[in-house]
């Protein structure tokens, strides 16, 4: 994944989560649970890195913003 820069946290309340599971199921699902709580930057792409355990996504958050209405 890129290096996070001053961009992506430029003002108080923006956030950087890389988010690390066994399994593509699960990481999806923190990041469907992260939109209900917070305004995120939603799905993020999936990544497996060879010859690495479990798999990857980076979800931009601001935690002042609410997030989604709940299904």
């Amino acid at each position: 994944m890129e290096q996070i820069d001053e961009q992506h946290i430029a003002e108080p309340g923006l956030v950087v989560l890389d988010i690390t599971g066994s399994d593509e199921d699960t990481v999806t699902t923190a990041m469907k649970c992260l939109e209900q709580v917070w305004a995120t930057s939603g799905i993020a792409p999936i990544r497996r890195t060879p010859g690495e355990p479990g798999v990857r996504a980076r979800v931009y958050a601001d935690v002042l913003r609410p997030g989604a209405e709940p299904l």
